[in-house]
């Protein structure tokens, strides 16, 4: 357990090795993975790997009650598992209720050794995870909506790798800030990990490559949004401006909905900032620059989605 604080509240989050988003699993195609589990919570637990191709090894994907008992409190549980044909961006979870809320993290498949990318290798790889916050404890608000029937309590907000960002309350210093160089190209290794809810992504001013979605490449295309539903992993290129733009520029995550039921209709915001050779200079005077804005597709946009669903 972990004391974590988000929009002025402060709760203990079932988190791995201490960190939320959680730790991640870093391997080559090819490689035999053997990844030690111990519960040290009250909570039953299993991992799944999710979207690992578990050829064989049926018993290592995770699902509690499915392919293995919960791992129970002071227990420990082994997984092995080899990475066939598989390279992008992946996604473990807890797979048991609610708990994969604070318990995720990514999963980063580099090509064999020696193989390189079926695109120019990028100046640097981030991983951009969503997820969603509750000020309430998660298992609470799972069980009250099966105890009621009810649909379960809606998030109090988005995240992005862990914070919500500067849109909500209290959160101006929990904001994830990613500093480019100019005319450099960055991987971002996008993972949904939101329980609930399909996201929209955007960078104001900047146009992304998808260059891959669940670890299978794809033909490249360019688009100013994403869309990606609970579960989706993709990677996209984003090459930074030429020259440093005196401004800094917002990338907003927001809820994608069409049914009847709730939805949390908020925004997560980070900050895309530029550095130089100079960087303690611009650092310093970025809070003073204008700040671009991204325009997302209304929630239901169903046009923007089946477009996009064409690319």
């Amino acid at each position: 357990m972990t004391n974590v604080t988000r929009l002025c509240t402060t709760k203990a989050l079932l988190t791995v090795n201490g960190q939320y988003p959680g730790p991640p699993v870093v391997a080559r195609e090819g490689d035999r993975v053997v990844i030690k589990v111990t519960n040290n919570v009250k909570n039953n637990i299993s991992i799944h790997w999710h979207g690992i191709r578990q050829l064989r090894s049926g018993w290592a994907d995770g699902p509690a009650y499915v392919t293995q008992c919960p791992i129970q409190t002071g227990q420990s549980y082994v997984y092995k598992f080899i990475v066939k044909r598989q390279r992008g961006t992946l996604w473990w979870h807890a797979h048991i209720s609610w708990l994969r809320a604070s318990i995720h993290g990514p999963i980063i498949i580099y090509p064999k050794k020696n193989a390189s990318y079926p695109f120019p290798r990028p100046h640097q790889e981030v991983p951009i995870v969503f997820g969603e916050w509750w000020n309430a404890d998660t298992e609470t608000v799972i069980n009250q909506a099966m105890q009621s029937g009810a649909q379960a309590n809606v998030s109090d907000a988005y995240t992005i790798n862990g914070l919500p960002g500067l849109m909500y309350n209290c959160s101006t210093n929990d904001t994830f800030r990613l500093k480019v160089n100019p005319g450099k190209t960055y991987l971002l290794r996008i993972v949904n990990a939101a329980l609930n809810s399909d996201l929209f992504f955007a960078i104001a001013n900047h146009t992304l490559t998808v260059v891959e979605a669940d670890a299978v490449y794809v033909k490249p295309f360019q688009t100013n949004v994403i869309l990606i539903t609970p579960g989706q992993t993709t990677n996209v290129l984003l090459t930074a401006m030429s020259q440093p733009p005196n401004a800094t520029f917002l990338m907003l995550a927001g809820p994608f909905a069409t049914g009847t039921a709730a939805f949390d209709n908020s925004t997560s915001a980070g900050i895309l900032e530029y550095v130089t050779s100079n960087a303690t200079a611009v650092n310093s005077s970025s809070s003073s620059l204008p700040m671009m804005k991204p325009t997302l597709p209304a929630p239901n946009d169903t046009s923007f989605a089946a477009n996009l669903a064409k690319r």
